[in-house]
């Protein structure tokens, strides 16, 4: 916390300075502005030095509007950093509400999704994740449902070395957030791949050779070598080979308006991506991705949003008809976004998703450096499953949680009784989250933890369903169903909490006694929480 507030208190300071510098470049722009009017006057009848003057103040003009933009983009630049440290330093104080909860990625039918507070309202993923793009949410929220012990030492490697990369880490979320897009990255992966070409073969050359006629024209128009109404003429001739394209160039028009903030923001995303220094395997499989063209991705991007901008120009009315007549403006940009597409169209999936990677492993390694006193699971292949030291829930108050050792061994399945309100359903969640937590190398809330890697599976929230027909008993028997057949294929460790609910004492104590036995003689661990005194007698 202390940092945050130090890095939001820097930023601070810098951003109030760029505001001066850009209030000096306005009054700079006016004096310039000014000057030249005042000094036009006094010149003009010096045609030599009138030139000079005229040129000067736009080369000075321009110059001050590129150094204004430049400044305004570093102004929103640290507005967006002040805003990252600000909620990095609400949310470890317990204020993340606000936050994005995810609650779209809930499904009644995954393994756990629905079970351990995973996503909703106050849930793990509102209070870890930070992604700044679609995509980078969704592959979050796969990484937390992949339910794949596989692979975690790779996971923690990326995860342990991205955490202390916190100016990397917020500068790519700062320039994610300072572009906002609307268009979901599916629709663009679509759109691109099943993008056709409608312009003829000879469109490529036409529009270059057509516009160097026009200056050749309007050449010879002031030297009076020809009539102004040839190139009237011509102007209509241009016209004219435009209009057969027009209807459809409109359509690609309002595409491409929609991808176009997309391509500004990613690209600035991939050089970031391109120039992070990072030595874990999983993490340079990744980076690699976009090292596999001529040029590098970023590159690739950019010209494509220029590309795009340019495009855009046509909806300045009086530069769309002239630029149109003159110059074919709207065949020349549908011929570039047609040889782009046609270059690069079978690789923008792999750099869409590799933005996405990054943006989900920054959530994933910011979480791992807020949390210090978390440790990362030892992975171990025993007989024990779980071995842990002061294992908690990270989202309850630490001054307030109760943190418990906990050892279940691969053959175990543990039953837990207790009061209501004694905490059982919040042990099991605890539990739950721990294994989520280490399958998708994330440190786990424990003083320590020794993992034997196991895939997860859970009832423990069942509702029914009108839209279904299904009541409630019926919806638990159909999760008892699904774990069975689930743990007929591999192994799983399985949470149960109070099952059989929807239906009466004598049979929910005979049926949860018979589905942990059926559990037990599978040889699958777990644990089930249940207020029936009478199921604790088969541990006899």
């Amino acid at each position: 916390i202390a940092f945050y507030h130090q890095e939001k208190k820097r930023f601070e300071i810098k951003r109030d300075l760029l505001k001066r510098k850009i209030n000096l470049v306005s009054l700079i722009r006016i004096g310039l502005f000014l000057f030249t009017l005042i000094a036009t006057y006094f010149t003009f009848e010096n045609k030599a030095l009138f030139v000079i003057l005229i040129i000067a103040s736009l080369i000075g003009f321009v110059f001050l509007v590129l150094t204004y933009q430049n400044l305004t983009s570093e102004k929103e630049l640290c507005e967006q950093l002040i805003s990252i440290n600000t909620i990095e330093i609400n949310a470890l104080n317990g204020e993340y509400l606000d936050l994005p909860k995810g609650s779209e990625f809930i499904d009644d039918h995954h393994f756990y999704s629905n079970d351990i507070d995973l996503f909703g309202k106050g849930s793990f993923f509102q209070y870890m994740n930070r992604t700044a793009t679609g995509s980078g949410s969704e592959t979050l929220a796969q990484v937390l449902l992949e339910n794949n012990p596989d692979h975690i030492i790779q996971r923690q490697e990326v995860i342990k070395e991205l955490s202390q990369k916190v100016s990397w880490r917020q500068k790519f979320l700062a320039l994610a957030n300072m572009v906002k897009v609307e268009v979901d990255h599916k629709t663009i992966i679509s759109w691109i791949k099943t993008y056709k070409s409608f312009l003829p073969s000879i469109m490529t050359y036409l529009p270059f050779l057509f516009s160097v006629l026009s200056f050749v024209f309007f050449t010879l128009l002031v030297f009076n070598l020809v009539s102004f109404y040839l190139l009237l003429v011509w102007f209509f001739i241009g016209l004219a080979i435009n209009s057969p394209f027009f209807k459809k160039i409109n359509h690609l028009y309002v595409d491409a308006g929609q991808v176009k903030d997309t391509f500004k923001q990613y690209h600035s995303l991939l050089k970031e991506i391109e120039d992070l220094p990072i030595s874990s395997a999983l993490g340079k499989e990744h980076k690699d991705k976009i090292r596999s063209s001529d040029k590098k991705a970023s590159v690739i991007f950019k010209e494509f949003s220029k590309i795009l901008d340019a495009f855009d120009q046509r909806n300045n009315m009086l530069f769309g008809i002239l630029g149109n007549g003159f110059f074919l403006w709207d065949i020349r940009q549908t011929s570039k976004i047609d040889k782009w597409v046609e270059a690069y169209q079978h690789q923008v999936q792999d750099w869409f998703e590799v933005i996405a990677y990054f943006d989900a492993q920054i959530s994933l390694s910011n979480y791992a450096y807020n949390h210090p006193e978390h440790h990362f699971p030892e992975i171990v292949q025993s007989e024990d499953i779980l071995n842990t030291i002061a294992l908690g829930h990270p989202i309850l108050d630490k001054k307030l949680r109760v943190d418990n050792d906990f050892i279940i061994n691969k053959n175990d399945f543990h039953i837990i009784t207790g009061a209501n309100m004694a905490g059982k359903s919040t042990f099991l969640r605890t539990i739950s989250l721990g294994l989520v937590m280490a399958n998708s190398g994330l440190p786990v809330c424990a003083k320590s933890i020794k993992y034997s890697p196991i895939k997860l599976i859970t009832s423990m929230r069942t509702a029914d369903s009108l839209a279904e027909e299904s009541s409630y008993f019926y919806a638990e028997i159909m999760r008892l169903r699904f774990i069975v057949e689930e743990m007929a294929k591999e192994k799983y460790f399985i949470i149960l909490d109070e099952i059989l609910k929807g239906t009466n004492s004598k049979d929910k104590a005979v049926g949860s006694r018979k589905f942990v036995e059926k559990l037990v003689k599978s040889g699958s661990a777990g644990i089930i929480a249940t207020h029936d005194l009478s199921l604790c007698e088969i541990e006899k």
